[in-house]
């Protein structure tokens, strides 16, 4: 049997692509539109399989739509500003600018070869000045409207690289590239007021029906809305302090307080800031670092002061004061109080300062013994122990209440407090979009002038080892406009903000005069479709999410809210980990083995200790190279396998044995092709087509399903159902016609995973134009019958399914069932059982 040249396929195939640019797109009214997006990937010189399966992803779904008429947009272009391109920049002697643009045309070279269905014509680059021309602009929009400010801000300060590192640089105390002791500085940053929408963009994630329901939850929770109270603590001081407010979600366990604390940033903290000791507790403060998750898993250490604070509830009860680690000026009002007995982390600070340990919170309502002792009592119950509260139901009543008598009292307020921060976007790095702002001899900040944008970074040609080099760039840092000199802002944008629009630009990537053309954007978004990690769950999501409501803020023109219709995230890419004896990481290449149980080293024989299966990712080694498994197996193979053993959602382990497979199945069916074409060209007289139109009529209807909810895995099962019917059915006499008609219909569907394969074997029919196949329902309604399904043994409901169907094929109907998903709850599935073509009954 002649076999399938897939090398030479693919290569005609692209190149036939890219001459007639068969997936450029245009502005179409007459047609429905779905644009079809990935997170656009960083430059950093070569794909990697996250990458092959998250565009692979993409590329069946923009495909598919194509087929069903939709005007399809589907481009790509690249992160291409931050810190990795100056490290290696720095590192390799090389300026950031030719490093980046040759990752660039390496990467698009490699994510051709896949064979993708993108619009090239629409590619952008956040480096380039074309692209951050129209972002400096956005910038100053947000200024004139107020949403764009400059404020001092404490950071974690290199000092021997001269830089800010964000938190996740900062390891054990120390810069993760320097290995100095991490200071923490106050500097002048900008911010963006994202917080002005946290109620905005914490209701709109209701309407977003098409997101996973996990990504919401995360967002609502970095949002965090919190309904409290606003208290006031009166204050017994020789210093001129009279009263210290302090934001709390549970003020009905103030008769529980033994202490308040503070931020070593509030504003007390100028009455101690000229004590010995204070200074060195705020140089101690200085090594927790300044993130949440930091001062959590740090230890609480405080700093006693002379004030004493006055219980509103209760005025004979009097705590000290202490300045503490753990309490962050940016939440709230930079104080809290603490109640030991029903909050760990003040239990902890309790104990290690000898206070007050008084229990509030009792689970049962008659016991009034309950006492806390190692482990505070954070549930639910009754209070005792606080006078007018006592017995009243914990937190449902009891906050109510005391919130109310505060402010009868005037001695406090209800309140809403939000978790969010304001998005600080100054970055202390040469490589990034440059932001428009001049500053004159008194360091006051001025915008440039809009014909004067783009502000163009310098070109330099090696980057020194320290600092930041637009601040030592005397030449490009001073400006004179009318006469007048100015200093240029050296700051740079972080590049999430490059990452917030240019979801836009792909929209209108030509324009010269704006960022986006409205007629544009109204046809084109939101995006239908948008497909990426988890991991990118809350930071780019969410300033996606506020840079619309920002642009759209004092703007009757510009009225998009949410930038993404659907959010599909796809799981990551594993392999098996391996070590050689003296405990280093081997990469997959360096390793043999004989009997596939034993592993050895190549160049040495030494055995391998085989690892847990994990994320493929550089550190471990443990990455396979996308570019050596298409020259070997092509890039159908490996489509095929990237989406073949598990939901996309999940993970995929990656497997050697896995794409062979997929190999050899594209070989099958091009011995199915070719078993095809000889029986169409042989035209028997026979009529009979019943078999086959039916099973094709419901062919159409599985893959069509399956595509549309990213069930691929089951669409690749489909296709080896299908091999395995046709390889016996074709020989049995069909007629020309029958067999011309059903195949066509097979290749068009299977030309989303497959599109090298399927295009050369379609070639033949010269066909003119190509859409995707219908189903007659009529020839369905015979194959469908009721199958019941329990939850713990009892009828929950009735679905209507195809005979025979799978217990997978069901679970996915089950999933997808309305009715049945207020049973399940986010509860596990202990055990199943299916009865075929009767019964499924879900133990939970």
């Amino acid at each position: 049997m002649e076999r399938y040249n897939f090398k030479t396929v693919e290569e005609n195939w692209q190149k036939f692509w890219e001459k007639n640019k068969t997936f450029s797109t245009k502005l179409d009214k007459s047609k429905k539109k779905f644009y079809c997006l990935e997170m656009f990937p960083y430059p950093s010189g070569k794909i990697h399989m996250g990458h092959v399966r998250n565009y692979t992803i993409g590329d069946v779904l923009a495909r598919f739509k194509s087929l069903q008429g939709y005007n399809v947009l589907h481009p790509m272009g690249w992160d291409s500003f931050g810190l990795p391109a100056e490290n290696a920049a720095r590192l390799n002697k090389l300026d950031p600018k030719t490093w980046t643009e040759t990752n660039i045309f390496n990467m698009k070279s490699q994510l051709k070869r896949l064979g993708l269905a993108i619009d090239w014509d629409r590619e952008i680059s956040t480096c380039s000045p074309e692209y951050y021309k129209h972002q400096q602009e956005f910038f100053l929009e947000l200024y004139d409207k107020g949403l764009v400010y400059r404020k001092e801000q404490y950071v974690n300060w290199d000092p021997i690289d001269q830089t800010v590192l964000a938190n996740e640089q900062v390891i054990d105390g120390k810069g993760w590239r320097s290995g100095a002791r991490v200071e923490r500085k106050k500097l002048n940053q900008w911010f963006f007021n994202i917080t002005k929408f946290a109620n905005e963009l914490l209701e709109s994630l209701d309407t977003l029906e098409q997101w996973p329901n996990k990504v919401k939850v995360m967002q609502k929770n970095w949002i965090g809305k919190s309904f409290g109270c606003e208290v006031k603590f009166k204050i017994k001081s020789l210093k001129n302090i009279k009263e210290i407010k302090c934001f709390t979600t549970r003020p009905d366990t103030l008769f529980g307080m033994s202490f308040l604390a503070l931020s070593i940033d509030h504003p007390m903290a100028k009455f101690y800031e000229n004590e010995v000791e204070f200074k060195k507790f705020k140089k101690e403060c200085s090594l927790t670092g300044t993130t949440e998750e930091s001062v959590a898993h740090a230890e609480k250490i405080g700093f006693k002061t002379d004030l004493i604070a006055i219980n509103p509830l209760n005025e004979e009860i009097k705590v000290p004061v202490y300045f503490a680690n753990f309490v962050l000026m940016d939440y709230g009002l930079g104080a809290v109080f603490g109640c030991p007995a029903h909050d760990q982390r003040d239990l902890d600070f309790a104990k290690k300062y000898n206070l007050t340990i008084r229990t509030v919170v009792t689970p049962n309502l008659n016991d009034h013994n309950f006492e806390v002792s190692d482990k505070a009592y954070t549930g639910p119950g009754y209070i005792f122990n606080s006078s007018f509260l006592d017995g009243l139901k914990c937190p449902e009543d009891s906050i109510i209440k005391t919130i109310d008598y505060l402010a009868e009292k005037k001695l406090g307020e209800k309140k809403i407090n939000f978790r969010l921060k304001d998005w600080g976007i100054s970055r202390q790095r040469y490589w990034g979009c440059p932001i428009p702002i001049i500053y004159d001899e008194n360091n006051n900040p001025k915008k440039i002038p809009k014909e004067m944008l783009p502000v163009e970074l310098p070109k330099i040609d090696q980057l020194e080892s320290t600092g930041n080099p637009l601040d030592n760039n005397k030449e490009w840092k001073e400006i004179i406009i009318d006469g007048k000199k100015y200093f240029r802002e050296t700051d740079t944008l972080d590049t999430f903000v490059d990452s917030s629009w240019y979801f836009l630009r792909f929209c209108s990537p030509q324009k010269k005069d704006y960022g986006f053309d409205l007629e544009d954007l109204n046809y084109w978004m939101p995006v239908d479709q948008y497909i990426g990690g988890i991991e990118h769950a809350i930071l780019h999501l969410l300033y996606s999410r506020f840079f619309m409501q920002a642009l759209s803020y004092q703007n009757e023109k510009f009225n998009l809210k949410e930038p993404f219709k659907g959010l599909f995230t796809q799981g990551m890419v594993c392999h098996e980990t391996y070590k050689d004896p003296e405990n280093n990481w081997v990469s997959p290449e360096e390793i043999t083995s004989i009997d596939g149980k034993k592993y050895l080293k190549k160049d040495n024989s030494k055995e391998i200790i085989i690892g847990p299966s994990e994320s493929m990712s550089k550190s471990k080694r443990n990455t396979i190279d996308p570019q050596n498994i298409i020259n070997n197996y092509g890039a159908d193979s490996v489509r095929l396998f990237i989406l073949s053993d598990s939901p996309p959602e999940k993970d995929v382990q990656w497997s050697e044995e896995g794409i062979k497979s997929s190999f050899k199945f594209i070989q099958k069916l091009w011995g199915l092709n070719l078993k095809i074409t000889a029986e169409i060209n042989k035209n028997y007289p026979s009529n009979k087509s019943d078999k086959i139109d039916k099973f094709i009529n419901k062919f159409i209807k599985k893959i069509s399903y399956n595509l549309d909810y990213f069930n691929y895995n089951i669409v690749i099962a489909s296709l080896h159902e299908m091999h395995t019917f046709l390889i016996k059915e074709v020989d049995q006499g069909y007629k020309k016609e029958t067999l011309i008609e059903n195949y066509k219909k097979i290749l068009i569907m299977i030309m989303p995973i497959i599109p090298h394969f399927a295009n050369e074997c379609l070639k033949v029919f010269n066909l003119k134009e190509i859409s995707w196949p219908n189903y007659n329902e009529k020839l369905l309604e015979e194959n469908i019958i009721p199958i019941v399904i329990q939850i713990n043994g009892k009828k929950r409901s009735l679905i209507n399914a195809e005979q025979d169907i799978t217990e997978e094929n069901l679970l996915i109907l089950i999933n997808q069932d309305q009715k049945l998903n207020k049973y399940f709850n986010e509860k596990e599935i202990k055990k199943k059982i299916f009865i075929k073509n009767k019964l499924m009954n879900l133990i939970i």
